[in-house]
């Protein structure tokens, strides 16, 4: 296999205690599941914005003023994403869309 270099997989998180998004410095890992008590893991899609921001699971992207989420697709194994007002048109999430979009926040700073 011909200069192997494997993807950088990162994670933030939401602390469901302080109701905040954040870095860890640490996952535990239990027979290859990434566990984080209290918290809710947001993998890193790969891809970034118009300025360069890591966009990670959940974040909300805006083009214009309408409101866009990234979310993994089980169905397809996939990053999707969909208008935060009408979910039923979802689309593959993809280096041509992502560099359109600015990230706006997490979907859980929303609430």
């Amino acid at each position: 296999m011909p200069d192997f270099k494997p993807r950088k997989v990162k994670f933030k998180a939401w602390n469901t205690s302080t109701r905040l998004v954040m870095r860890l410095s640490s996952i535990d890992c239990n027979k290859g599941e990434l566990i984080k008590k209290d918290h809710v893991l947001l993998q890193f899609t790969g891809l970034c914005d118009i300025d360069g921001v890591e966009i990670y699971d959940q974040d909300v992207l805006l083009i214009s003023s309408e409101k866009f989420l990234v979310y993994w697709n089980e169905e397809t194994n996939g990053w999707y994403y969909h208008s935060l007002t009408n979910d039923s048109n979802r689309e593959p999430f993809v280096v041509a869309v992502a560099v359109r979009m600015k990230r706006f926040c997490s979907f859980f700073e929303l609430k």
